[in-house]
């Protein structure tokens, strides 16, 4: 089953792509195009409707948030047909020069992301709706970077949100840089942000906010306990945290609620003292 579907998000179009072999997809993930650029470009299972949302709509630019495959799946196509130019932060622009490995999962959910050669994304973006600014906000990946359209108050936060309380967590995600980089974001002025799985239009900063103070309160919790002595499955039993075997399973334990608490213990651990 192939998902593409237009929605309009006050002139700012987003298209919602999904896949799957059987049923509806796992996961939908949204690129968004303006003017002649485009944020992001989908998973490579749906390159064929991701160049013609390219060529439909007469892209120049594209501005990658990070590399995971879900992002960056058909940039290499569209620049490759298309010969449009693509854009990143300094460490996507790294990652993204070879092949890099995913999981079995990841290969299903979303395919491969094939290597290119990505431009370095300069401090300030011209477009139809004035300067656009991209931000680094590291925690989800180390090169993550959201985009704010600063007249308009609109923010591409890629992978930054997801949702306002979080019940799995990469094996690579690190708490810690992640709610500094949500103290950074509610500093900047917006109240829609795209995200490339759940857009909100409305009350961005409130979401943002709601999403900082439950990982600040998780991350008490769990560091709490670790200086008590507690391991962290013991914290994960004390917390009451739940995990969906299913999901973790189907990753290969590389998605699940139990890295949460690994993650903080990770980050506390290194920058104690």
């Amino acid at each position: 089953m192939r998902v593409c579907e237009l929605y309009d998000f006050n002139g700012i179009k987003g298209f919602k792509l999904g896949w799957s072999l059987f049923g509806p997809p796992l996961m939908t993930v949204y690129c968004y195009t303006f003017g002649d650029l485009m944020v992001d470009t989908g998973q490579s299972h749906m390159q064929k409707q991701a160049l013609k949302i390219a060529e439909d709509n007469n892209i120049k630019r594209i501005f990658l948030t990070h590399h995971h495959e879900d992002h960056s799946g058909n940039a290499a196509a569209i620049k490759q047909v298309l010969g449009v130019r693509v854009f990143g932060h300094t460490l996507t622009k790294e990652k993204m020069k070879a092949r890099f490995s995913i999981l079995p999962y990841q290969k299903y959910v979303w395919g491969k992301a094939r290597p290119l050669n990505i431009e370095i994304v300069s401090e300030r973006i011209e477009t139809v709706f004035g300067d656009m600014v991209p931000v680094h906000t590291p925690g989800h990946s180390k090169d993550h970077t959201v985009y704010l359209l600063k007249k308009e108050g609109v923010l591409f936060s890629g992978d930054l949100y997801l949702a306002d309380r979080i019940k799995f967590f990469r094996s690579d995600e690190d708490m810690g840089i992640q709610i500094e980089s949500l103290k950074k974001v509610l500093k900047l002025d917006f109240q829609t942000f795209l995200c490339n799985h759940y857009p909100k239009l409305e009350h961005g900063k409130k979401r943002i906010e709601q999403k900082l103070g439950f990982l600040e309160d998780l991350y008490g919790n769990v560091i709490m306990l670790w200086e008590k002595g507690y391991l962290e499955k013991q914290i994960f039993k004390v917390l009451k945290l739940k995990e969906d075997y299913f999901i973790k399973y189907f990753c290969f334990g590389n998605v699940s609620m139990i890295n949460g608490v690994r993650s903080a213990v990770r980050h506390y651990e290194a920058n104690k003292g």
